[in-house]
């Protein structure tokens, strides 16, 4: 079986690069130097390629050739990619993605700061949602977990989750990518894996901030905790039992993207704390931190459903209204909270 990564960012190329351990694979990047440089030099974004991948830049061809897709792209992009993507799928493609974030339809990121904007769910995608939606294609999953691509690429043990509706894409999930340092568990919650892994980055940004604070583990420890209570109120307003947000996708993912500078969430934070404005960061990141995009979408969404989300609510103010940290970590502090695991 040929695997078909849609994809050559620091993500797509690590996980190219699992997929490639036990399948040929062809790695898509729309960019023909960015081709030639990973068939020619072996070489990518500091890693090494794989024998078993092949870069290509010819979508169709890609298409034609694999039945199991992992598109790896920012949620920004995704539709878009779709769109370009779903003429050459057929049912009987399998799409396992891999993008923690949220598709607002027919709406642009920036129309979200528009007055008198009422944001529901009926706005909100999933990336499974704008596959089904942009494609013919009928069985969808995600790729979900405690996956920090550098950790991975140095060869460090890591273990990530497959979730969707179908056995069949957990079990040809997990078949193409176990191996001795990398497990694959399998969940059928896909909502509730695919809403974990995009809210967590939220948390992760606010502990970015935090930790350029220099402030210890006892605040992270309190951001985490409460973090993951907001997540599961998110979604739960969403459609969403709170099974996943307790597993791999949710505290799992939570911890190791909160904790780690690996993380572009927590790096983007942590620059926040240190003086340089939203805008200055996301010039200067070559890959998007998602978490920023889905603090909006979720801060209009906490508006409509009338959640008590203070964490959300103070990063938005932070992250977009440059509200002031240190006031912020005030409020977050002296926050009536009634109760801890009141979402249990």
């Amino acid at each position: 079986m040929i695997v078909g990564v849609i994809g050559a960012g620091s993500f797509g190329t690590t996980v190219a690069n699992l997929l490639a351990l036990n399948n040929p694979v062809l790695l898509f990047s729309r960019k023909e130097e960015t081709v030639q440089h990973i068939n020619v030099q072996r070489e990518h974004l500091g890693m090494k390629i794989h024998p078993n991948i092949t870069a290509t830049s010819d979508m169709e061809g890609l298409a034609r050739t694999c039945t199991l897709i992992l598109p790896i792209i920012p949620s920004s992009s995704f539709r878009q990619m779709m769109r370009s993507l779903g003429p050459f799928l057929r049912p009987h493609h399998l799409i396992i993605h891999a993008t923690k974030g949220l598709d607002i339809k027919e709406l642009k990121e920036e129309d979200l700061e528009k007055p008198g904007l009422v944001l529901t769910r009926n706005h909100v995608r999933t990336m499974s949602e704008v596959v089904l939606e942009e494609s013919s294609v009928v069985r969808v999953g995600c790729l979900s977990g405690p996956n920090l691509s550098s950790e991975i690429a140095a060869g460090q043990p890591a273990a990530t989750l497959v979730a969707s509706r179908f056995k069949e894409v957990i079990q040809l999930g997990q078949d193409a990518l176990n191996s001795p340092k990398f497990h694959v568990f399998g969940s059928y919650d896909l909502l509730g894996a695919e809403l974990a892994g995009a809210l967590k980055n939220i948390i992760a940004l606010g502990s970015g901030i935090l930790g350029g604070l220099g402030m210890g583990r006892n605040m992270q420890g309190l951001l985490i905790s409460r973090g993951l209570a907001e997540m599961v109120y998110f979604g739960k307003a969403l459609g969403a039992s709170s099974q996943a947000f307790v597993g791999v996708a949710g505290i799992g993912d939570l911890v190791a993207t909160a904790t780690s500078q690996h993380s572009r969430n927590y790096s983007f934070g942590m620059r926040l704390a240190k003086g340089e404005s939203t805008e200055q960061i996301r010039a200067a990141m070559p890959e998007l931190a998602e978490g920023v995009r889905t603090l909006r979408i979720a801060y209009q969404l906490a508006r409509y459903y009338k959640l008590h989300v203070p964490i959300t609510t103070m990063m938005y103010g932070v992250v977009f209204q440059q509200y002031p940290i240190e006031k912020a970590l005030q409020y977050l502090m002296t926050y009536p909270y009634d109760k801890d695991a009141d979402f249990i």
